[in-house]
């Protein structure tokens, strides 16, 4: 056996390469258990909602929670001119306004899917606010302020949690600053809350 060139091979591979990493949990546990230990702190009655099916994507995550799009509060990460990383919650259906992003923050770009792992500790998909690997400064647009309700992700692909935009603002440090297109016409008049008569 141990003249076994392939028995020599794996012992030569795994002194490369280390223990396989079996009891190690996937990425996006340990990325909702930080959201879980955030939400336990910060605001224990929160509750992470689970979908049954991705919510990666805003269309997915709007379709899973029975929400129009805008309801959805995407996390964007972008990395600034002097290097600085900060977090943006928007409505789902937002749009950057490069002028007022400008403004705002001096010249910036968007985070590489590649990088936002790194950077917030959540997978893409299941970016948020919550549990970040490193404090990272958090800001919400008001376009988030058009809901009572929104729901942004809980660090994994398929779930999210509810609350109002002063609650996520409040348990986050978040701080509000306007650098979204306005909404498109036909959403803005469809989530307007109704007037009493």
């Amino acid at each position: 056996m141990d003249n076994d060139p392939i028995c020599r091979l794996h012992v030569f591979c795994r002194a490369l390469t280390g223990p396989a990493p079996a009891t190690r949990p996937p990425p996006t546990a340990m990325s909702e258990s930080s959201v879980r230990e955030f939400l336990s702190r910060h605001a224990p009655d929160v509750a992470i909602e689970r979908a049954h099916q991705s919510t990666a994507t805003v269309a997915l995550a709007a379709e899973a929670f029975g929400v129009p799009p805008g309801r959805i509060a995407k996390t964007l990460a972008f990395k600034l001119a002097d290097g600085a990383i900060v977090l943006l919650v928007a409505r789902g259906d937002a749009r950057i306004d490069n002028k007022k992003f400008k403004d705002a923050f001096g010249r910036g770009r968007m985070v590489s899917p590649e990088e936002v792992a790194d950077i917030t500790g959540h997978p893409v998909g299941g970016v948020c606010p919550f549990g970040l690997a490193r404090d990272l400064p958090i800001w919400l647009d008001v376009s988030l302020q058009a809901f009572e309700e929104v729901l942004p992700a809980a660090g994994a692909t398929d779930n999210a949690v509810r609350l109002s935009p002063a609650r996520l603002a409040e348990i986050t440090a978040g701080r509000w600053t306007d650098v979204c297109q306005p909404a498109p016409p036909s959403t803005a008049e469809a989530e307007a809350p109704a007037q009493a008569s």
